[in-house]
């Protein structure tokens, strides 16, 4: 079953069940699904585009809700907590910071980086390779802590 066929599936679960607030979370996915399968080549998107949009749409919630937390909004905060958990159960399993640091090592290792100043090979080489298991912000902070050290 394909991403989207899941996320369809999901949708259909959650209004038999009368879901509202995942419902809304589903159909938020599907309606990025949809806007980017129609304005790309009118194929369906690979299960990897999915994902990205489901990270973007769950970066959004927390930031919305971290926002709304500061504003003392606990009624509009919930929400966005809960779409934000909805959201998760779409995503991959992030590797903690102890799998991060092992990777950015054999990185620092594999290209030869000395300084900080060469952070950049270590982006390019575990960016595409971490993306949706690690934040990265989180690898960035690791390899500039790691390099530090050398």
């Amino acid at each position: 079953m394909s991403f989207a066929e899941q996320i369809n599936a999901d949708i259909k679960a959650a209004m038999l069940a009368k879901e509202k607030e995942k419902l809304a979370a589903l159909r938020d996915i599907k309606s990025k699904l949809l806007l980017e399968a129609t304005s790309g080549s009118g194929a369906e998107i690979s299960d990897e585009a999915g994902i990205k949009i489901v990270m973007k749409l769950h970066k959004q919630r927390m930031e919305t809700y971290n926002l709304y937390k500061e504003q003392n909004r606990e009624d509009l905060a919930e929400e966005e907590l809960f779409q934000a958990q909805v959201l998760e159960t779409y995503l991959p399993k992030m590797m903690t910071e102890d799998e991060v640091r092992s990777e950015v090592l054999a990185a620092i290792s594999s290209t030869g980086a000395k300084s900080p100043q060469e952070i950049g090979k270590i982006m390019g080489l575990l960016s595409g390779k971490l993306a949706g298991k690690a934040d990265g912000k989180i690898i960035s902070a690791i390899a500039k802590e790691e390099l530090g050290k050398l």
